[in-house]
């Protein structure tokens, strides 16, 4: 049986109308985690009160992209014009042509970076005059090299007497603000107004309501699915890491699937944990996960 499939035989058996435990950072399935709430806020707050650099860190796993995307949707219904870049590893020049394509300026028949700058300027230019606010998003801001940092920050110099011409919101792992802290970046880093750090789930009863939510958004209607026990195991294994819960989380449901039963105790979610290439419950990887695959099939010829 195709993964899909079976992927698809198990969200019926729960009664679900999608997978609830995607990797895919869909918006659909944004659970308001009090973080990422705070962090949301203070991103709402300072962009509608023009603030120029705003910042959020976090570690992997913990929501930004998620939180970025819920971003920029609000932005776009607010009337925000945003330029989103998603991987900005590439050198100041690079950084100049990914703006300017997210903007929608013509930059192929530029020669003279110079004049590619000074199209963008006059764009934004255009754009205060009409009152539209204009937003650069940069998600894994960590991975940008200093010298395009060091452009973002002349970047942030384009204003009028009265206002930015752009803000910028810098999302980024907490590397980010160890490359922030170095003397030659204090004047980037001095520039930042606001900022933020995500968070993981902090406690049991925290990641069962992560859990219910996820899976009343992917269309369940019943008691909840993991037992107490359940949780706590789960919560052990991930520290509350919603990237890895998610993982877990899915293993689990297909050994509960293949098992032939819709309650999840910490039996089932131990067997996730072990076909989990890391979770904080074990130091060497173990791979079941073909195992599981097996159960599961063989339930589907059962049922």
């Amino acid at each position: 049986m195709e993964v899909m499939q079976l992927a698809d035989s198990c969200s019926r058996f729960y009664g679900l109308s999608q997978a609830p435990f995607g990797l895919t950072p869909n918006t659909d399935f944004y659970v308001d985690l009090p973080s990422q709430r705070k962090a949301f806020d203070m991103l709402v707050y300072a962009l509608s009160s023009g603030e120029g650099f705003i910042k959020v860190t976090g570690e992997v796993g913990t929501g930004k992209t998620m939180l970025c995307r819920r971003l920029l949707n609000t932005l776009d219904h607010k009337g925000f014009h945003t330029a989103y870049i998603p991987n900005p590893a590439v050198d100041p020049e690079g950084l100049w042509q990914a703006i300017a394509r997210e903007l929608e300026i013509s930059y192929q028949h530029h020669g003279d970076p110079v004049q590619l700058r000074a199209d963008i300027e006059n764009f934004l230019l255009i754009q205060a005059k009409n009152q539209h606010q204009v937003v650069l998003i940069i998600d894994e801001a960590q991975s940008m090299p200093r010298e395009t940092l060091e452009a973002l920050r002349l970047i942030s110099n384009l204003e009028t007497e009265k206002q930015k011409l752009i803000q910028i919101v810098l999302f980024g792992q907490p590397e980010l603000d160890v490359t922030l802290s170095q003397p030659e970046l204090r004047q980037l880093y001095q520039r930042i107004t606001s900022s933020s750090r995500l968070n993981p789930l902090c406690d049991d009863e925290s990641l069962g309501l992560y859990l219910q939510q996820r899976m009343c958004l992917a269309g369940y209607t019943g008691i909840p699915v993991f037992t107490n026990k359940a949780i706590s195991a789960l919560w052990q294994a991930t520290q509350g890491i919603p990237r890895l819960v998610n993982v877990i989380a899915s293993k689990a449901l297909l050994v509960g699937y293949g098992a032939g039963t819709q309650r999840l105790d910490v039996r089932h979610v131990n067997l996730a944990i072990e076909d989990t290439e890391f979770s904080f419950r074990q130091s060497q990887p173990v791979r079941r996960w073909p195992h599981l695959l097996a159960l599961a099939v063989t339930a589907v010829v059962c049922l």
